[in-house]
């Protein structure tokens, strides 16, 4: 298995090769839609929908650029029957579990159809997006499709909410990524200098300000005495969200342990939540896969407007090591900052979903696969630090969710810390801790720079359930870390592993590369360091 997925990479990027360098303008006859398919990883479904729709008729395509919007077209029409084949679903009777379920999807189908159009309209009618933002939102697509068919497998569920045309859309987009990719490939700004900056380029002075002042004036103010206008953050996200410009929205959050749930539309952008510090302001619940929720619907705080800033909050998750996957904090937020947050949980505590995020100087606190997803993300001067599993657990830091060797994530841990929490230390000989495992065929995880303790396992990360599933697909890193944890002597000899000793190599996962957070992050005000 491992050979074959190993031979179908080197075949994608020979044909990515060979289509980003020769396909720019071919005028020959044979320059059609079925030609152009078959460069791609997925040409069946791409001809046979093709067929179907007004575009095969178009035989003499110049540019791939005109591909790559075709593409997009395609899969956004196939989304919408997608998303209507699962509200039809909806009105059958289905089970408490498949409630569940469909609610999930319905919500992510409905996402992905945003992040499709979005991108059909940054590239093709506003020419507003970079192929970077575009490689970004197709990502983003994808993975909300993929997290659909997750929650539906945990619950047992799984042939609920329309697989088959689950399966063509994922395939679809694959195609646009793949495509896409050409171009970024060719026109992205690479920076591999040391660069020291306060903060990263899409944030503006005024945000900037925003993050590091000490006295911030706030829209609303949430106070559990009743002391502001609202007695609970749900209440002031949706007074925010009924706003008629969506430009930066600022809530206070006073002092206060808040017990509920929050979610932040895709549609209410720039809200930032700022709270009296760390050890004041919690927002906590207990929901968990064990009482019913998916992973994804059992997040404490569920966030996806863009540009949302945190600082100096709490997000919890009460449901504890016996009750499985309990998220404390779900973030699919693009250009999103968390400054001076903690975030605690156990199995699941952070589902860094998808797009571009920033984590600055917060506490990360779980024990099984407590930061996962499948977003472009730097932790940034953070500590790390690993609870007591269960008997017979080991930790797992992360489990990194890329699926497709096209998408534009990974994470990057960047100047922290790994350290055990004070209830694993009497006992930290007792339990195994790794830095992460493959959770996707495509998994990508960095750590560079950073401490780490002792109880960090020598061979640094761990297989899939004892499988050799994405050995060699996957790209784990490690750079210039130090501490008792940290020697790379006995580290796995995986062909996907890397002891990186060159600044070249490990500057791809900085801020300004793996984020392109110089385009965006100075205007946010939290302090990063954009190279090495």
């Amino acid at each position: 298995m491992t050979m074959m997925r190993k031979t179908l990479l080197m075949t994608l990027l020979l044909v990515s090769s060979a289509f980003s360098t020769a396909t720019s303008t071919r005028r020959h006859s044979n320059s059609n839609i079925d030609w152009w398919c078959s460069q791609t990883p997925y040409p069946e479904p791409c001809k046979y929908y093709m067929q179907q729709s007004h575009y095969h008729h178009r035989l003499k395509l110049k540019h791939k650029s005109e591909f790559r919007e075709i593409l997009i077209h395609l899969a956004l029409e196939r989304a919408v029957i997608m998303r209507k084949k699962a509200r039809d679903l909806g009105h059958n009777g289905i089970t408490r579990k498949e409630k569940s379920v469909f609610r999930d999807c319905l919500k992510l189908y409905d996402n992905t159809v945003f992040h499709l159009n979005r991108t059909l309209q940054g590239l093709h009618e506003k020419r507003s997006c970079s192929p970077f933002d575009a490689q970004t939102w197709l990502s983003t697509a994808r993975t909300n499709i993929e997290t659909c068919q997750h929650g539906a497998l945990e619950l047992g569920v799984q042939d609920f909410v329309a697989p088959t045309e689950r399966c063509n859309v994922t395939e679809i987009i694959s195609n646009g990524l793949f495509v896409n990719w050409a171009f970024l490939k060719y026109e992205a700004v690479h920076y591999t200098e040391d660069a020291e900056a306060e903060f990263p380029s899409w944030f503006s002075v005024h945000e900037r300000k925003l993050l590091q002042s000490s006295s911030i004036r706030a829209h609303l103010v949430v106070a559990k005495d009743g002391s502001g206008h609202f007695k609970s953050v749900q209440a002031a996200i949706n007074a925010a969200a009924r706003r008629r410009t969506k430009s930066r929205f600022i809530i206070h959050v006073k002092r206060g342990v808040y017990r509920e749930n929050i979610e932040i539309d895709k549609t209410n952008d720039n809200i930032m939540l700022f709270g009296d510090g760390m050890r004041n302001t919690i927002i906590t619940s207990g929901r968990s896969v064990n009482a019913g929720y998916t992973t994804y619907s059992s997040a404490t705080a569920g966030v996806d407007g863009l540009h949302f800033i945190a600082r100096d909050i709490t997000f919890r998750n009460t449901a504890g090591p016996l009750k499985g996957q309990a998220v404390a904090l779900r973030s699919a937020s693009d250009l999103s900052v968390f400054y001076r947050c903690s975030i605690e949980g156990y199995q699941d505590t952070l589902m860094v979903h998808a797009q571009r995020q920033f984590y600055r100087g917060c506490y990360i606190y779980g024990t099984v696969d407590f930061i996962f997803g499948n977003a472009a993300v730097v932790f940034q001067n953070c500590v790390i630090l690993v609870r007591r599993p269960l008997n017979g657990q080991a930790n797992m830091i992360t489990a990194q969710g890329r699926d497709d060797p096209f998408q534009n994530t990974g994470f990057s841990i960047h100047n922290s810390q790994i350290r055990a929490a004070p209830d694993l230390r009497p006992v930290i000989g007792r339990f195994n801790t790794f830095l992460g495992r493959p959770w996707q065929r495509y998994s990508r995880v960095v750590v560079m720079k950073s401490f780490l303790d002792s109880m960090v396992n020598p061979m640094g990360w761990s297989p899939w359930d004892d499988s050799n599933f994405a050995l060699n697909t996957l790209y784990y890193g490690e750079y210039m870390n130090f501490g008792p944890g940290s020697s790379t002597r006995n580290r796995v000899r995986w062909p996907g592993f890397h002891s990186i000793t060159s600044p070249t190599e490990a500057s791809r996962f900085t801020v300004a590369n793996l984020l392109a957070g110089r385009t965006w992050l100075p205007a946010t005000g939290v302090p990063f360091t954009s190279g090495l």
